[in-house]
């Protein structure tokens, strides 16, 4: 991933958090017929320490997973919020014309070595861990347990847990950090009334960025 010193987050806490929050993944591998890349939930583990690694499986049917049968270079990549900036919103367009469109994004690449886990003990207890993470806090949490034991054996037959061991982790906020304080404010400003969602929750990030007076 391109990283810029005034994008690149290298905080092993802020990366991790990301990973949680963000929880959904596109998995990307290379085999005899070229790249591959499936879109899976992952679940974060802190060992080994001390960048930890990701659990999640695949269908059975996923040819994907055919290749980590030995472990297999592997990219997770995350993506977080992100929004077309207007360079109207810039004081410096305005003043100098001189500003064109960007993107803002938040996005985590997580490298590692990928492995099939087909023991029926772990892939459930995988399983246990991917909805324990999803449920919390929800008013009536579902448990793997809530459903038939006969039932979730058979479903489980159909699935192909794996892990990827991180070797590596890269991320990248590219909020504007570039910009002067008065560009990234009205770009902060710009996003904070959307009617789209995900436009806010950028604004809300920058806001964040801001707030922690973080300049590279």
């Amino acid at each position: 991933m391109y990283l810029p010193p005034a994008f690149r987050e290298d905080r092993l806490d802020v990366l991790h958090a990301a990973l949680r929050e963000l929880a959904f993944a596109s998995l990307v591998t290379h085999g005899p017929e070229g790249l591959d890349a499936s879109h899976v939930p992952l679940h974060l583990l802190p060992q080994p320490a001390p960048l930890g690694s990701l659990i999640g499986h695949v269908a059975r049917a996923n040819p994907q997973w055919r290749l980590a049968q030995s472990p297999l270079p592997a990219l997770a990549m995350f993506l977080g919020p992100h929004a077309y900036v207007s360079p109207d919103w810039y004081p410096n367009k305005h003043a100098t014309g001189r500003d064109v469109p960007t993107w803002n994004y938040i996005a985590v690449h997580a490298h590692g070595t990928l492995e099939r886990i087909d023991d029926p003990g772990a892939v459930r207890a995988m399983l246990e861990q991917l909805t324990t993470q999803h449920e919390s806090g929800r008013p009536r949490p579902w448990h793997v347990s809530d459903a038939p034991a006969d039932y979730i054996d058979e479903q489980q037959r159909h699935i192909v847990g794996l892990r990827l061991t991180i070797t590596r982790l890269e991320g990248k906020w590219k909020l504007s950090q570039n910009r002067a304080a008065a560009d990234r404010e009205g770009a902060r400003a710009g996003l904070a009334a959307s009617a789209r969602e995900r436009e806010r929750e950028v604004a809300a990030a920058m806001a964040q960025v801001n707030a922690t007076g973080i300049e590279r």
